[in-house]
């Protein structure tokens, strides 16, 4: 039986397990999305969009899809991977399943809790059943796969007019209980007129046990709403992430998503904005750090459907070994979308000859008043500059070190929490193999 098999043959068990509410919408969203699944199975290289990546060597697992023991951490095992040094609410997931003990929750300012306890609530039900699979449901079968089984994840709801004080910290452990685990993690935020919020989301792998997490988050910004989304992408080499973030503006909203890819085997990021009103601004950034035979691919969409919008693109990969990059961003300028003004960027070095990068830039436009441009580069570090710092006594390690550090710095600058800022400087530099000796 493979994989797909098992994961349709399987979906009556889980019914039966529970699962989300079975009074609300969910309900029926998950059955009409298994039968979708069914249909179109995993995506191949045939496929136009999974040209670059293939998903065949994950399948070849056995993946369980219910861990048959829950396994305790303490605060002390994964104090590392937190932000301790801000105050922030925290929600902390272990092989799926929400840790209560470890979790800092939240219903006063604003509503930062769990899917299934809000579908128990009648006032946080109508929002989840208003709101749920209502911009994923029309992606790949990967999406669909995760409805169907969406069992847990996280609920953040923020009241209009609300800026929240401190950043929400969303992270996914898995403990190695299984030899082979699949998990599923579905994320609902919900931000109200004039607020604003910092969220920052990681999955992360504790054991060498084999992981695949097939995550899906949408994303609801209203008028004149501000999110800052920060995703650290750095695990284990026996772990795999698929994770589609789906983002709706309103009128005036301004969303960015920032996306930090050190660690993993295979990470694919689907990140998709729907302009849904005039005067909405988007940020896609994102830095990829890959060495070995790790593989990340990015891609992007960026649906301008009203005027007078603008959306700014800026990725950058660093590939070393065997590594491989694949970026493909689209924009899409809809008729009735005029004085949009849209860029995108995608920079990259290749530091060894057998590192790869896939590059697709793409722009659809059909509207007649725009500004729009799209760019790519491809390259090695620059000798000259090398020899340079080389000549002022700088080793040559150290010197690389830093000129790749100043390549995808213009990303780093654009984090807005400080304390987050000093942890990706330490990661790039830990990434790069050297010790820059200072902090930004």
């Amino acid at each position: 039986m493979d994989l797909k098999e098992k994961l349709v043959s399987s979906f009556l068990a889980f019914e039966n397990k529970g699962g989300l509410d079975m009074d609300s919408n969910v309900h029926s969203i998950r059955l009409n999305a298994i039968q979708n699944f069914e249909k179109e199975g995993f995506p191949t290289r045939k496929d136009e969009e999974w040209k670059y990546t293939s998903l065949r060597p994950l399948l070849k697992h056995d993946f369980s899809l219910f861990p048959s023991n829950e396994e305790a951490i303490e605060f002390k095992n994964i104090e590392k991977y937190l932000i301790n040094e801000i105050e922030s609410y925290t929600l902390i997931f272990v092989d799926g399943v929400f840790s209560s003990h470890l979790s800092s929750t939240t219903h006063d300012e604003c509503d930062v809790c769990v899917l299934s306890s809000a579908l128990t609530r009648p006032k946080y039900k109508m929002i989840v059943d208003n709101y749920f699979n209502t911009i994923a449901k029309n992606n790949n079968s990967l999406s669909e796969l995760n409805t169907a089984f969406t069992k847990e994840g996280v609920f953040i709801n923020i009241p209009k007019n609300t800026v929240l004080a401190k950043p929400i910290q969303i992270i996914n452990f898995s403990t190695g209980s299984e030899n082979e685990i699949l998990l599923q993690p579905r994320n609902l935020i919900v931000v109200g007129e004039n607020s604003h919020v910092q969220i920052i989301e990681r999955h992360q792998n504790l054991s060498k046990n084999t992981t695949l997490t097939n995550a899906v988050t949408e994303i609801f910004v209203n008028k004149r709403a501000i999110v800052d989304y920060y995703k650290i992408q750095n695990d284990t080499e026996n772990s795999s992430l698929i994770d589609s973030t789906f983002v709706s503006q309103k009128q005036q909203s301004v969303a960015s998503v920032n996306t930090y890819s050190f660690g993993g085997n295979i990470t694919r990021n689907n990140l998709e904005f729907y302009h849904e009103g005039e005067h909405i601004t988007s940020n896609l950034n994102g830095i990829s750090i890959l060495n070995g035979k790790q593989h990340v691919d990015n891609h992007t969409l960026v649906n301008h459907k009203f005027p007078n919008c603008e959306s700014h693109e800026l990725y950058k990969g660093i590939y070393a070994e065997k590594s491989t990059g694949v970026f493909n961003g689209k924009v899409i300028v809809q008729q009735a979308a005029q004085k949009t003004n849209a860029f995108q960027q995608n920079n990259n070095i290749i530091i060894d000859d057998g590192a790869t990068i896939n590059a697709k830039p793409q722009l659809e436009i059909f509207a007649d008043d725009v500004k729009c441009s799209h760019g790519c580069t491809i390259g090695q570090l620059d000798e000259s500059a090398l020899f340079y710092m080389q000549s002022r006594g700088i080793p040559k390690k150290e010197a690389q070190a830093l000129l790749l550090f100043a390549f995808g710095n213009d990303v780093v600058e654009k984090i807005k929490i400080p304390q987050l800022k000093t942890r990706i400087t330490k990661l790039i530099a830990k990434n790069l193999g050297v010790n820059l000796g200072f902090e930004l």
